[in-house]
């Protein structure tokens, strides 16, 4: 095994050199990428840009005792990509921060970004510039994208009106038992370094934690459809607060079915496992990056049938409140037990 590189071997503007042989641009929008003080985009006429930007922070964020570094920079990207299709756009460019302690070598630095350039590819996204610089802790990833779509077509959370469809994209609440999973093969690391990590049984749940996906792929095929979304968001801190998230912004009420979350069978064997209520884990777990999002009635038909979207259940006028409604017909108000950043 050939002896790793420390970062201090060869500086900063050198590794900016040596991660910028990686990279290539797709978009036509992108004048100058990497290299100077900053990008130049020329969006097309007719468009509008949207921006968003994550930071992500070892021991709150992520864990590298069970998270690849490839893994994570795959996520970062990711999570970035999430945000703008929730704003029915779609991704071009984005810039990438990185703060790293002393124990990060070059070829650590080298393989998040290898992960960083699999998401760049796959959601056809340009890297066209950050910054780097020394942390006295661990590592820290500042993420910031950008996209754009038809003006007119960019959709908010403030859209939606009572009697609209809720809709969810994809399965809720495997993130979270993923993330269960691996922090149990950690406890038993921990308590017996010879022990192995046992995940064959968990892989969609693991993935789903690891390696989410942003769904750019439901963007492409409302548009196909011609359902534009009245409101829309991404699951990131659980289905409850983003529900709430969406109320407040649009002035409504909501009832979500139980149901009708859509949960899947991999989600259900783990939540058993782990004597956990599959519908709290749905409502509350986090992390799953799927859409959700509002249509007019008057869409149903067009969505009714779709294998990847769920109706689950509808906006309703203010005063009502945001209801989880039971099988057994019993409303009970939503209340956000996710993800809280402080």
């Amino acid at each position: 095994m050939s002896e790793l590189t420390p970062l201090t071997a060869i500086g900063e503007f050198a590794l900016i050199r040596r991660l910028q042989q990686g990279i290539s641009t797709r978009q036509p929008s992108t004048v100058l990428g990497i290299g100077d003080d900053a990008a130049i985009i020329a969006p097309t006429p007719g468009t509008e840009l949207v921006m968003t930007t994550d930071l992500l922070v070892e021991g709150i964020h992520f864990d590298l005792a069970f998270c690849p570094l490839r893994h994570l920079g795959y996520k970062a990207i990711a999570v970035n990509v999430s945000d703008v299709a929730a704003m029915n756009a779609l991704p071009t460019q984005l810039v990438v921060g990185v703060s790293a302690g002393p124990r990060f070598t070059v070829e650590a630095i080298e393989e998040l970004y290898a992960g960083m350039r699999l998401a760049c590819e796959a959601y056809n996204v340009d890297l066209v510039g950050g910054d780097t610089t020394a942390s006295r802790g661990g590592l820290t990833l500042a993420v910031t994208a950008l996209g754009e779509a038809p003006a007119g077509d960019v959709v908010r959370r403030s859209g939606g009106k009572p009697t609209d469809l809720l809709c969810v994209s994809g399965d809720l609440g495997a993130a979270f038992l993923g993330l269960q999973v691996l922090e149990r093969e950690k406890q038993a690391f921990l308590a017996d370094p010879e022990t192995q990590p046992e995940l064959a049984n968990y892989e969609y749940v693991v993935q789903r934690q690891l390696r989410p996906e942003a769904r750019l792929d439901i963007i492409h095929e409302l548009r196909e459809l011609g359902v534009r979304p009245t409101s829309m968001i991404d699951i990131s801190d659980g289905l409850a607060s983003e529900v709430l998230h969406l109320c407040e912004a649009s002035g409504t009420g909501a009832r979500i079915f139980t149901e009708f979350l859509p949960i899947a069978n991999p989600t259900l064997e783990a939540a058993a496992e782990f004597n956990l209520d599959p519908i709290t884990c749905a409502l509350n777990g986090g992390e799953d990056y799927e859409l959700l999002f509002t249509v007019p009635v008057t869409d149903h038909e067009k969505l009714k049938n779709h294998p990847d979207i769920t109706i689950i259940g509808h906006l309703a006028a203010k005063e009502e409140g945001a209801n989880l409604v039971t099988k057994a017909g019993q409303a009970v108000p939503l209340q956000a037990q996710g993800w809280t950043s402080f």
